[in-house]
């Protein structure tokens, strides 16, 4: 859960609204608007329901396996500083939330709706997933507490991501594959919303991201704030001091924000989120929705989108079956408008870089998610002065991605 924040704070919203300046709200269909309401009420009471967040932690350090170790990258910062000029090049760390249960940082917002749900009384939880580990997170708590799973992913995110597929199948999830538009994370997000739509009465939408009406966006960025939380803490103890930088990947958002929101109000920290630019912003081909978007209405709130002259939703691409959305959590749209993030996006050909140095080096095999924000780490760390401590957030494990990169390595399994 997230601290009081001080007045003038970055960390003061979203308002009563839901919004974080122009950005957020909710723009849902009228069937839904009684869901949102008991949702917002719902989580409201559970916040300050005291065995609420004792259930939380017991969970977290039991089943999930927290708090995932902060991880200093000694021979990524010795092989970035001898490119480096003399005295320069940042001490790297990686928070490891890839060594969560289920593979990723996605499980800490899942437990927390689905603790959520319980006490709803929903039985029924359907959700979207892209790069599949946020369904596999809900397929894991799903089948940890008894309740029937429904997982929308896109056809195309269906084939790339075969392994999370069968993972969730064999936790008891039915996984519909989504034919229409792009058939990826989008269209999933669609179709799952037409399902929460038609069956009002007994099921739980978990979405996945800092995205959705209100209250999803501040909802999933309270129960990933852990991340920060555990970061702060753990820096201290290791080094004495707050870092010196954050970043993180950006597709909707959850990681970053989760590790960001902590450290807003450290004005001397700086963050960065890395979005994904495909094979180059300026060729269209990219999912960086703040470097090549405008601000428009999808999917329950306004943000920063991929739109074409007509306004309409542009086709997103990215190498990572994650980022690959047209959007961006409202509050990533707030920070960037503020200024108090900086967004930058890397190519696919810079995260498979990034990929195969990680793997190498460190003997850890990344996510292609935050191998993104990895190859501005790469670009940024020999920068910095010898004294500058750098915070990755390793968001994610490669396994997911071992068939589809051996595939465009040329290599067969």
């Amino acid at each position: 859960m997230t601290l009081n924040p001080a007045p003038n704070s970055f960390r003061t919203g979203p308002d009563e609204r839901g919004r974080f300046g122009i950005f957020g709200g909710r723009f849902v269909a009228e069937t839904l608007m009684p869901l949102i309401l008991d949702l917002e009420k719902a989580y409201a009471d559970a916040k300050a329901d005291p065995s609420f967040k004792a259930d939380m932690e017991s969970y977290g350090t039991h089943y999930i396996g927290r708090p995932s170790p902060l991880y200093f990258a000694e021979r990524l910062t010795e092989h970035l500083r001898a490119q480096a000029p003399a005295g320069q090049g940042a001490k790297i760390f990686f928070k490891r939330e890839e060594l969560n249960h289920t593979g990723s940082h996605k499980v800490n917002n899942v437990l927390g709706q689905i603790l959520l749900a319980r006490r709803m009384g929903k039985p029924r939880i359907i959700a979207e997933t892209g790069a599949g580990q946020h369904g596999v997170a809900t397929a894991t708590l799903c089948a940890r507490f008894g309740l029937k799973c429904v997982v929308y992913m896109g056809a195309v995110d269906v084939e790339r991501q075969a392994p999370n597929v069968f993972r969730m199948k064999m936790l008891g999830a039915e996984v519909i594959p989504v034919q229409s538009g792009t058939r990826t994370l989008k269209d999933a997000m669609n179709e799952a919303l037409r399902d929460w739509v038609t069956n009002v009465s007994d099921t739980f939408y978990c979405i996945g991201t800092v995205a959705g009406p209100h209250p999803y966006p501040a909802m999933v960025r309270d129960f990933q704030s852990v991340i920060g939380i555990e970061t702060k803490q753990q820096m201290l103890e290791m080094e004495g001091r707050l870092p010196d930088s954050l970043i993180a990947c950006i597709g909707g958002g959850s990681n970053a924000m989760g590790l960001f929101h902590p450290f807003l109000d450290d004005r001397d920290v700086e963050i960065y989120g890395v979005e994904a630019a495909g094979h180059g912003v300026q060729s269209g081909l990219h999912a960086a929705s703040l470097t090549g978007g405008r601000p428009g209405v999808l999917h329950g709130n306004r943000t920063y989108l991929l739109m074409n002259e007509d306004g309409q939703i542009a086709d997103a691409h990215s190498i990572s079956a994650g980022l690959d959305y047209p959007g961006i959590g409202p509050e990533h749209a707030w920070l960037h408008e503020m200024g108090r993030v900086t967004y930058l996006s890397a190519t696919d050909a810079e995260t498979l870089e990034a990929f195969k140095l990680c793997s190498m080096l460190e003997g850890i095999i990344p996510a292609l998610e935050p191998a993104h924000a990895l190859s501005k780490v790469m670009e940024l760390a020999p920068t910095k002065p010898a004294d500058h401590l750098m915070v990755l957030n390793l968001s994610g494990r490669g396994d997911k991605d071992i068939p589809q990169v051996a595939q465009i390595f040329g290599q067969t399994l």
